[in-house]
């Protein structure tokens, strides 16, 4: 699955393109790094707001693999703000 936002077009990998994105997947939205005390936050798309969740959840689980490949798109997409939330 591919979504464009700000002009540049995502790569949507397995199995996070069966997340849910929401009805507007490029809608804006703050997510805060709850180890900051609300220090550090990123704006991120609903789509990428949908993967973030999805490794939180992935590491809550102890599926490291999943977690894993989360971040690398991360880290690849949205460099940033995986240092903001999830270095």
């Amino acid at each position: 699955m591919n979504i464009t936002y700000n002009n540049k077009t995502y790569v949507i990998p397995k199995p996070f393109d069966q997340c849910f994105f929401g009805s507007e997947p490029t809608k804006e939205m703050t997510v805060v790094n709850p180890y900051s005390d609300g220090m550090q936050s990123a704006k991120l798309p609903a789509f990428a707001v949908a993967i973030y969740d999805t490794i939180k959840g992935a590491e809550m689980t102890e599926d490291y693999t999943l977690m894993q490949k989360g971040l690398t798109w991360f880290q690849k997409n949205f460099t940033n703000a995986y240092y903001e939330l999830l270095d």
